[in-house]
């Protein structure tokens, strides 16, 4: 499976980016996975470029894929102004309207106070139901002072399990939904009217 997390972190090294590989580390241990990042700083200028011209780039156009192709999602972002940073939302605004239909998403963020926590649920959530994403219950905030504090791993480790039963369900669907084929056992799906027409009598 592959699972793409969208880091929007400004810095280097930056918090937001040391979450998201946390947070995909933790869904590596409950589901085999390939995971690629994908860092929104370094396309800052394509994003910009691609409101005012209407053309990706290739680097903004390979992020796309990889994110619209993905399996699950990891989303994380800085807190600016109580809400997800404008390079954060200028991304999923270059998406196409139904490409995160559907597709499991995690989200999370970080801060310097805890007072921020709540933009998960005023913000980051309800631009991810607005996507039609389907949003693990548990979201991850990490203000400065969780970093190493008790609390923040176990908040990874729940988030990561949700996404990777959400990822692992509906895998397990498409290869159930598949259509039956003789190597596998069963006999080529013969539609009814050609069934009933080879029981009429003919001449």
């Amino acid at each position: 499976m592959k699972l793409v997390v969208v880091s929007a972190g400004l810095s280097v090294p930056s918090s937001t980016r040391l979450l998201g590989d946390r947070l995909a580390a933790a869904v590596g241990r409950t589901a085999e996975v390939d995971v690629q990042v994908v860092e929104l700083r370094e396309l800052a200028v394509d994003i910009a470029h691609n409101f005012t011209n209407g053309f990706a780039g290739r680097a903004l156009s390979a992020a796309l894929d990889a994110v619209t192709g993905a399996d699950g999602l990891i989303v994380v972002t800085p807190v600016f102004s109580a809400s997800y940073s404008g390079l954060f939302k200028s991304f999923f605004d270059v998406l196409e309207p139904d490409a995160l239909a559907g597709k499991p998403v995690l989200i999370a963020a970080t801060g310097g106070t805890a007072r921020h926590s709540l933009v998960l649920e005023h913000a980051l959530r309800p631009l991810f139901a607005y996507l039609k994403a389907v949003v693990v219950p548990t979201g991850v905030y990490a203000a400065s002072e969780d970093w190493g504090a008790e609390g923040l791993d176990g908040r990874i480790e729940r988030a990561a399990g949700e996404l990777a039963g959400l990822m692992s369900g509906l895998s397990a669907v498409r290869g159930a939904t598949a259509p039956p084929s003789t190597a596998d056992g069963f006999e080529d799906v013969v539609p009814f009217e050609e069934r009933l027409a080879a029981l009429r009598p003919t001449g």
